[in-house]
């Protein structure tokens, strides 16, 4: 990879990674339906008005937008609502990984290779650690609807594949139409119109920096360099950049929030990025020791 495109992959790594800090903060000012709501119809507008339209059925869209977008989103921001620490969030939400696995068994009729198993059986330990919640500074409700976040951008990622070579760019500013109005229904009914008013009569220079960023930097500038970088290198070359956006997630919590992994959440956690890496780049190494075998 070329020095210029690595500086872009470190780029998304720091942004992405930086992302949890960012929606902790948002979340102190904000609900977490009304952050969803704003986020994606920033995101949207006014992008769609210069980004063209990516060439697939409407339905197509619509579950993309349902999935990746709304109920990654949804799940994930009310996680960190009720107890889900930035650092941990951006660690248990990788696990996309495997339900990515699982759900191409089920509805793409892929198969398993021994060495996904394998990473999948290492991370499922990590997260069954983490989830004993170690020394209690992460809720139970927060680890569960971060899993479920995970999940539902595992399904974001089937339908992705469905719709094969498709601008990314295109389809993430398409799809960000969808969520708003969904997330501010949900928001009038869990949160309340009382709370809707109050955090926009509060909305202040902080709560629209958070929307910037997590708009136009996670959203738009994240996904468009990620893109890029697709387009240029083989996916296997590019995917294993994503296991550093946890490394930046908990390190920038732990620098900025506070936030610190209990001895039980840190081996936990050494195993998660132990089974994403051998998910990541166990065929590869599985390949090359065929090649020394043979």
């Amino acid at each position: 990879m070329q020095p210029k495109d690595l500086l872009l992959a470190l780029v998304v790594i720091i942004v992405w990674g930086m992302n949890f800090v960012v929606i902790r903060i948002g979340l102190d000012d904000m609900p977490p339906m009304l952050l969803g709501a704003l986020r994606f119809l920033l995101a949207a507008f006014p992008a769609v008005l210069f980004i063209k339209r990516p060439q697939v059925p409407l339905r197509w869209l619509l579950a993309y937008g349902l999935t990746i977008s709304l109920g990654q989103f949804a799940f994930l921001f009310s996680a960190m609502s009720v107890g889900m620490p930035a650092g941990l969030a951006s660690l248990v939400l990788q696990s996309q990984a495997f339900f990515t696995l699982l759900f191409a068994v089920l509805f793409l009729g892929e198969r398993f290779r021994l060495v996904n198993l394998l990473g999948l059986l290492v991370a499922a330990g990590g997260l069954l650690l983490i989830g004993a919640q170690g020394d209690g500074l992460m809720t139970l409700a927060g680890f569960l609807l971060t899993l479920c976040a995970a999940a539902m951008w595992a399904l974001g990622n089937i339908v992705t594949r469905k719709l094969g070579k498709v601008n990314l760019v295109g389809l993430v500013v398409w799809g960000s139409l969808i969520p708003p109005l969904p997330f501010l229904a949900l928001s009038w009914l869990l949160e309340g119109p009382e709370a809707i008013e109050a955090a926009l009569r509060g909305f202040s220079p902080t709560s629209m920096l958070v929307l910037v960023y997590l708009a136009f930097g996670a959203t738009i500038l994240g996904y468009g360099l990620w893109s890029r970088l697709l387009s240029r290198y083989p996916a296997s070359q590019v995917a294993p950049f994503s296991l550093l956006v946890p490394v930046v997630g908990i390190t920038s919590a732990a620098l900025l929030l506070g936030e610190h992994l209990s001895s039980l959440q840190l081996v936990g956690a050494l195993l998660v990025m132990l089974g994403l890496l051998l998910n990541v780049c166990g065929g590869w190494l599985q390949a090359r020791l065929r090649a020394r075998l043979a």
